[in-house]
């Protein structure tokens, strides 16, 4: 990453381990790209879509395990968000530093942001990161009061809520933040995905960032046209009518499934009981002992 002024640095903790930096910072180190890329973990990226159509002065977010997008080492300016866990950095804890960072071989690669959302979350020292600069981003703050209870934010709608209020001089692109299960990668219940969605589409129609596929491809756009004597309102709540009706048909199908099930979960949790521990498992016990 390159350097930031001496006046624009925040002092390391106390620990002296980290790399903290001031919004006015970080605001001085991104403001130089045309356009900031968040690109999401997800076969919906179109990656050929993105370098056809954004300049050289675009700027790519990647996050934690890249190969889910990436096949080979990316050539552009690339940053890489590392999420952390209450073991710090889930890629340093995981071993996997190596295997991510050999995508970002080149003199294009601007380093780590190691990203903290949650107050249970721990940041990894920048000697963990194999050689690789290394920022640390705390937005616990940020989301304290705005995200649901009893969820954790993902990397992408932190990292764009965040961007969104840097208001930088480039544009903020989201590309693949579909929150859709594929066949290859699964999505986590720990995130409220439905949230972050209508956050996000409402911040996209405000113009603060722009999403590829998400807002201009939404079929409530094209009742909107059909019906241009309809109050928005009005659609809205007929959509919010049938979803409610389809949903409720959803959870009698669950709840059927549920009872069916019944006994092969009762095995799976037997059988759950002398399954060893992971590591994460055994740091929490050692720490709370």
């Amino acid at each position: 990453m390159e350097l930031i002024p001496s006046d624009t640095r925040t002092t390391a903790t106390e620990d002296g381990g980290l790399n903290l930096l001031t919004p006015e910072a970080w605001k001085a180190l991104l403001s130089r790209y045309s356009h900031i890329v968040l690109v999401a973990n997800s076969e919906a990226v179109d990656f050929e879509r993105l370098r056809s159509e954004l300049p050289e002065t675009a700027l790519y977010v990647f996050f934690n395990n890249v190969y889910k997008v990436l096949g080979e080492p990316f050539a552009g300016h690339a940053v890489l968000v590392a999420r952390s866990g209450v073991m710090g950095a889930n890629i340093v804890h995981r071993r996997e530093v190596g295997d991510v960072l050999r995508f970002f071989a080149g003199d294009d690669f601007r380093g780590v942001i190691n990203l903290r959302v949650s107050p249970e979350e721990n940041f990894s020292e920048e000697s963990r990161f194999n050689g690789a600069k290394a920022r640390h981003l705390d937005l616990t703050q940020m989301l304290g009061d705005l995200y649901p209870t009893g969820k954790i934010a993902t990397s992408g709608f932190a990292m764009a809520l965040w961007l969104a209020e840097l208001q930088l001089p480039g544009k903020i692109l989201l590309a693949g933040f579909s929150a859709k299960r594929s066949e290859k990668w699964k999505v986590f219940d720990v995130h409220d995905w439905t949230f972050e969605q209508i956050f996000l589409r409402l911040f996209a129609r405000m113009g603060s960032i722009s999403m590829m596929g998400g807002v201009d491809a939404s079929p409530y756009s094209a009742l909107a046209k059909r019906f241009p004597d309809v109050p928005p309102i009005e659609i809205a709540m007929t959509a919010a009518e049938v979803l409610s009706e389809r949903l409720h048909n959803a959870n009698g199908q669950i709840d059927r499934l549920m009872s069916v099930t019944k006994s092969i979960r009762a095995i799976e949790n037997f059988f759950r009981r002398f399954k060893p521990k992971t590591r994460k498992e055994r740091f929490l016990e050692k720490s709370r002992g």
